[in-house]
């Protein structure tokens, strides 16, 4: 195929995906390639994120943490998709992006609640790696 004929298609297909649900949110890529830059300089060798283990680590029952949060789905529920519920009973907005997507959005507020869930449920900070398998699995959700 004559490269004259394929740059009409490069633009069409870019068309479509900046019309799609899934285009990327500048906000959430700009968090994840910090992410990955620091996951980077942590493990030699580190070369991407991954949903599946962000699902792992989301279901994943966890030591060292407080007393009845010992896993993600402990508030936040079995499904990213549906509200979770606070120890005191509050509602907690979908983590799933599909659900909510202005999640994972602002940079302070996803660094607050990593440190505030992550003490709780591990006892101890995320790694930039935990972190962004997390959000790769709850983009993807």
């Amino acid at each position: 195929m004559k490269i004259s004929h394929v740059i009409p298609l490069l633009v069409v297909a870019c068309g479509l995906l900046a019309t799609s649900d899934s285009f990327a949110e500048p906000r959430r890529d700009a968090i994840l390639a910090a992410l990955l830059a620091q996951a980077k300089k942590d493990e030699a060798g580190f070369t991407r994120f991954s949903a599946e283990r962000g699902a792992a680590f989301y279901k994943a029952n966890h030591k060292g943490g407080k007393q009845g949060t010992t896993s993600c789905t402990s508030c936040h529920g079995n499904l990213p998709g549906d509200k979770g519920k606070t120890r005191a009973g509050k509602d907690i907005e979908p983590m799933a992006v599909s659900k909510n997507p202005a999640r994972y959005t602002d940079k302070d507020d996803v660094e607050k609640w990593f440190t505030r869930n992550c003490g709780d449920v591990l006892g101890r900070a995320c790694t930039a790696k935990e972190q962004g398998d997390f959000l790769t699995y709850m983009i993807g959700q």
